[in-house]
């Protein structure tokens, strides 16, 4: 048995290997889409967002914003090195745990390594964005519960209301460990394992981690008056409330799930898995704590796999967790079986397996021609590389965009974007100040004094300024443009144009 010293210092090593591979693999700056949008709230210290309260995340922002500050650095490097270092530090807390349980190198390595390397969470380390922070609150939650178990001290159900309650500030996804941990403690209250003033401190503490999302709330209420709007939003969001609850499935998500889980576990080790499923009643230190890791990883199996909106690949990461953990734990029962050093070595070598799938992956599938149900049409991206490969060490495709976007058009001229390069064009605009008299627009964020693009608008902006789309296709191009104005292709844009004026362009 190690002692804690020689513990503390594989965890420190641990983490700092992690650390390595997430900071190598971290985008250098702007990125598309979401995680675009993320570094445009971070950058004006919007805490609420503009999508609801459940897609807020306050104490991820919190901590982002601070990291804004820290003069090292581009600013956007330095927000996404946030998701990074929590990564790193969510792989170390599975070491731990599997460690802590275990009392055996070999499997909290596996673990680790597992998480490490699956395709969603490293990339979701490798750009900005809350999962991965999420992840390791979650993962110190288990630890917490892990000791508890082992030790019966009930300070370390203590920390575990705090870290819950730290989770659900970060996402909403900690509302389902939350009902699992309910559950136990009504049972140890039963029992009389812990008292009641026990479970009103745990109460007390995990109220105090979640106390950024409580105060959006209670802003929210006083603001507007709605208690049911604004719990429906802090429960769904502006928008999802359907997809959240939703409970059918068709073929087409079904295989995509199939195909999401393959991603991230493409190696042989996936069979350990089933062993340590089937084993584990064997190697729990109680039943309490084997029912809560079965009820875990069921029902964040079932949430991500009946999800329905488009990047649900995301929700899986906790899965994607537990059955890291899962994996270590066949690897331990086989070995103890077993007892070979081949068996050793060929888990080992099979943990990494799926760094070279994904550096394959790309050219394979752009031969296949497969749809990887990604647009398709954005500059500087190809999306083979850009979605299979989990690394995005020095990617700079969204910011060469949206310079040469902006470098190419008038002063004063207008570029209505789309979801995936509004924030990369406001980024290059607000953060690096190139062309701040272009308007850039768009439904939900759009540049100070945007005019609204509609229309009655349109027109006469036509006649006052060059307006400028970023896509033909009917989804990124506003109707009132693509229906009544012909597009001409502008190097990274399309130049909205009347169509008389089209019409003498064609004749010349």
């Amino acid at each position: 048995m190690l002692t804690k010293p020689k513990l503390g210092r594989w965890y420190i090593s641990v983490l700092c290997c992690a650390l390595v591979l997430y900071v190598v693999s971290c985008a250098p700056g702007a990125l598309w889409q979401d995680s675009g949008l993320i570094q445009y709230r971070i950058w004006h210290n919007d805490i609420e967002g503009f999508l609801g309260l459940a897609i807020s995340h306050p104490l991820f922002y919190i901590l982002a914003i601070g990291a804004k500050y820290i003069p090292l650095g581009e600013f956007g490097h330095r927000v996404n090195l946030v998701s990074a270092i929590a990564a790193a530090v969510a792989v170390a807390n599975l070491f731990l745990l599997v460690r802590l349980w275990l009392g055996k190198n070999l499997p909290a390595a596996i673990t680790a390594i597992t998480f490490a390397v699956s395709h969603t969470f490293w990339r979701h380390a490798s750009i900005i964005e809350t999962y991965t922070l999420w992840t390791a609150i979650f993962s110190a939650e288990l630890i917490m519960l892990l000791q508890y178990t082992k030790t019966k001290r009930v300070g370390y159900l203590y920390w575990l209301g705090l870290f819950n309650g730290l989770a659900i500030a970060v996402h909403m996804l900690a509302s389902i460990p939350f009902l699992c941990y309910a559950v136990f403690l009504v049972f140890l209250l039963v029992r009389k394992e812990i008292r009641s003033k026990d479970l009103g401190i745990i109460a007390l503490l995990w109220v105090i981690g979640a106390l950024p999302y409580e105060c959006l709330i209670i802003k929210n209420v006083v603001q507007t008056g709605d208690v049911a709007g604004t719990l429906a939003s802090a429960a769904f969001g502006a928008r999802w409330q359907g997809e959240v609850l939703n409970t059918s499935l068709s073929a087409k998500i079904v295989k995509e799930n199939l195909l999401f889980i393959l991603l991230n576990l493409p190696t042989p080790n996936i069979l350990l898995f089933f062993v340590g499923c089937f084993g584990l009643s064997k190697i729990s230190p109680s039943s309490g704590f084997r029912n809560v890791m079965v009820g875990l990883i069921l029902l964040f199996f079932i949430f991500a796999f009946r999800y329905t909106i488009h990047d649900r690949y995301a929700f899986f990461i906790p899965f994607y967790c537990l059955a890291s953990v899962f994996i270590g734990l066949g690897a331990h029962l086989l070995q103890e079986g077993i007892n070979r050093r081949v068996f050793v070595y060929a888990v080992l070598v099979f943990s990494f397996l799926p760094v070279t799938v994904y550096a394959a992956a790309p050219r394979l599938a752009e031969k296949m021609q497969l749809d990887l149900g990604t647009r398709g049409d954005v500059p500087y991206r190809n999306d083979y590389e850009y979605f299979l490969q989990p690394w995005k060490t020095g990617y700079n495709g969204a910011e060469r965009f949206a310079e040469e976007a902006l470098d190419s058009v008038e002063s004063n001229a207008i570029i209505c974007a789309d979801s995936t390069t509004v924030a990369p064009l406001l980024y290059v605009q607000e953060v690096k100040g190139k062309q701040p008299d272009v308007k850039i627009v768009y439904g939900t964020v759009s540049s100070e004094n945007a005019p609204q693009l509609n229309e009655e608008t349109i027109r006469q902006l036509l006649g006052e300024v060059s307006v400028y789309v970023v896509s033909p296709e009917a989804r990124y191009c506003p109707a009132c443009v693509l229906d009544n104005y012909p597009l001409v292709r502008a190097g990274v844009l399309w130049r909205v144009v009347e169509r008389e004026k089209a019409g003498r362009q064609i004749a010349d």
